[in-house]
């Protein structure tokens, strides 16, 4: 991805509830300078598919990584830094919005 503003990163774990309002909040905000990354910290329920869903609409501002195990916020917003291309980040979680 190329160089933006900022990059928002987002560690997801069963939040299929609130996902789509939080990831939506991010996609319809004016200003469009940013990243998503999204970091699938071993969801069980629907949350994966609505990861995915986004970035095949959003390919350009949508990342989805995953981890391997379960490894809680602080380490998926560490894995979200190693990939993120923004000048400045900003940590949302899953379930809150902008």
């Amino acid at each position: 991805m190329k160089k933006v503003f900022f990059s928002i990163i987002i560690p997801v774990f069963n939040t299929d509830k609130f996902l789509k309002k939080c990831i939506e909040s991010v996609i319809f905000q004016d200003f469009q300078d940013f990243e998503i990354l999204l970091i699938n910290d071993c969801s069980t329920d629907k949350s994966e598919n609505i990861c995915q869903k986004f970035q095949i609409e959003n390919p350009n501002k949508i990342k989805v990584l995953k981890n391997k195990k379960n490894l809680g916020v602080g380490l998926s917003q560490n894995l979200g830094l190693k990939f993120a291309n923004g000048r400045y980040i900003i940590f949302l979680d899953s379930d809150d919005y902008l």
